[in-house]
């Protein structure tokens, strides 16, 4: 065991929603004094970097009320229970684009704030796309797009890509196109 590790002492849950639980940890931190943690529960997630000809990734225009503004992400979702990953990442894709792919690959796992938050998303890439019907959900409102390297970063740069897991899949492809060429 680290010597940094803390032991909870008492836990207390304060919301439990459809998406995350909120709880308040007392723990007993190494120099033996007690503090409080804040952690937010999550269930997990999936994200795609789908790709198509031409060098085209698929984003979705989402309005994000935390933000309170439409922004431009890969697709993603959250995992349902007993869901697998790579399932839950065809499903997404398939609900929020219309499109499925004969080809994927897992790209990589992380934590999205692991100060706060237990949220571990993963990311996978998807390549031979066919397009059909989007089936998002009755809350879910999205627009579609397809664009190139180049107009994601601009993308970031305008903030108008500003979640990390797409910054994050936007220089995976970048590194990607970088080790082709």
């Amino acid at each position: 065991m680290s010597s940094f590790t803390e032991r909870t002492i008492k836990r207390n849950t304060i919301f439990e929603g459809n998406i995350i639980k909120v709880e308040v940890d007392e723990v007993l931190t190494p120099n033996g004094k007690t503090a409080k943690r804040e952690l937010v529960r999550h269930p997990g997630a999936v994200a795609v970097l789908p790709l198509i000809e031409h060098n085209r990734l698929v984003v979705v225009e989402q309005f994000r009320k935390p933000l309170e503004k439409v922004i431009v992400e890969i697709p993603a979702g959250k995992l349902e229970q007993d869901e697998a990953p790579l399932q839950c990442a065809k499903r997404e894709l398939r609900e929020e684009t219309g499109y499925t792919a004969d080809k994927w690959s897992h790209l990589v796992s992380f934590y999205t704030s692991p100060g706060f938050a237990d949220e571990e998303i993963h990311l996978y890439v998807a390549e031979h796309l066919q397009a059909g019907p989007k089936q998002t959900d009755e809350d879910e409102f999205v627009n579609v797009r397809e664009i190139t390297l180049d107009e994601a970063f601009h993308l970031i740069e305008t903030k108008d890509i500003c979640d990390a897991k797409t910054v994050a899949a936007v220089y995976a492809w970048h590194n990607r196109e970088l080790a082709r060429s």
